[in-house]
């Protein structure tokens, strides 16, 4: 069962609270990146959720078709096929989905596996990420309200973001200021207009000064803290621990101690998306630097196509990535975790 079914993933969810670990997650953009994924979460012992986000699963769908849903369909139909080659559980979830995309993104994605439930089968994906960060909090919820009710009935578990997220990813853009620390008020708002569960399963990506993107160790100024302030305050209302299943994204430069305290806040998924795509980008420029003669058909001449085979190239390039994904888990504390 390398793809979760709805009552593995919620397995999954549960024991990383219980054990002071989250899973990494791990955009990928095509066949290649999602199978150094899997050899990634396989080769670190840890299971692991692999997620696509719009203009990934654009791409996914080929750079002329430019269909998200096209894009997503595959990527799920592909890993479900190649996952089962690994000892390690994968769950399949979609990244930030702005309000103008949820048309053409998560909503027919939804009515998929509705379709796919109905015939008593498994949804297509796990989890998707509705982001309403760019619309005024009550429309978020109001927004996250609906879908929880289809995610419900879809046997999916929702992520929602309350705050902003800094930097860009995506061509979605949040200006770092004050809206990047989520409030009390805002958790208690989400608590009230989601439930806690008894209205379906839901992550909460709140945030603490988060930024997306490249950022030296140190430079992004992350305020942990806030996430138990509003897991103590929900608690304090409704009298349930760690209430909240918390998301960390825009990780990329945090401190080890930084992402150790945010876990023991409740935090079960840490996005990666940035040091991947570096891990899997280096090996090739290297390759392509140190055989420039030979991928090249320089002054003429008949190049190398032993070096010039995309499989050249990508047989490092998968096993970097990978690499970097066992990197991941030993930081989140899931390596060795694996249910199976």
């Amino acid at each position: 069962m390398p793809i979760a079914t709805p009552e593995v993933y919620a397995e999954m969810l549960d024991r990383a609270k219980a054990g002071g670990f989250a899973y990494p997650a791990i955009n990928v953009t095509s066949s290649q990146t999602l199978n150094a994924a899997l050899r990634g979460f396989a080769e670190a012992e840890s299971d692991g959720i692999v997620q696509v986000s719009t203009g990934g699963a654009d791409f996914l769908s080929g750079t002329t078709v430019k269909n998200m849903v096209t894009g997503s369909v595959a990527l799920a139909e592909y890993a479900r096929v190649v996952a089962a080659n690994y000892p390690v559980t994968i769950a399949l979830h979609t990244d930030h989905c702005p309000k103008d995309k949820l048309a053409g993104f998560v909503r027919p994605l939804l009515d998929i596996s509705l379709e796919r439930v109905a015939r008593g089968e498994d949804p297509l994906f796990q989890s998707h990420m509705w982001d309403g960060s760019a619309v005024p909090l009550d429309e978020n919820l109001e927004i996250a309200k609906e879908l929880l009710e289809k995610t419900a009935r879809a046997r999916i578990v929702l992520e929602v973001e309350i705050g902003v997220v800094g930097g860009e990813e995506d061509g979605v853009v949040g200006e770092i200021n004050e809206k990047l620390y989520t409030t009390t008020e805002d958790a208690l708002a989400t608590a009230e207009a989601l439930g806690l569960g008894d209205r379906g399963r839901y992550m909460l990506a709140a945030t603490f000064g988060n930024v997306h993107g490249v950022y030296k160790p140190g430079h992004v100024k992350l305020r942990p803290s806030v996430l138990k302030e509003i897991q103590d305050a929900v608690s304090a209302k409704y009298g349930t621990e760690k209430p909240f299943d918390l998301v960390f994204h825009g990780g990329s430069g945090s401190l080890l101690e930084e992402i150790h305290e945010a876990i023991s806040y409740g935090v079960v998924k840490m996005n990666i998306d940035t040091d991947t795509q570096y891990a899997f980008t280096r090996p090739i420029v290297e390759h392509m630097f140190r055989n420039y003669d030979g991928v090249l058909k320089v002054d003429g001449d008949v190049g190398n196509k032993k070096v010039y085979d995309p499989r050249s190239y990508g047989k490092a390039a998968e096993t970097s990535m990978a690499a970097r994904i066992v990197e991941a888990a030993q930081h989140l504390k899931s390596a060795g975790t694996k249910i199976s």
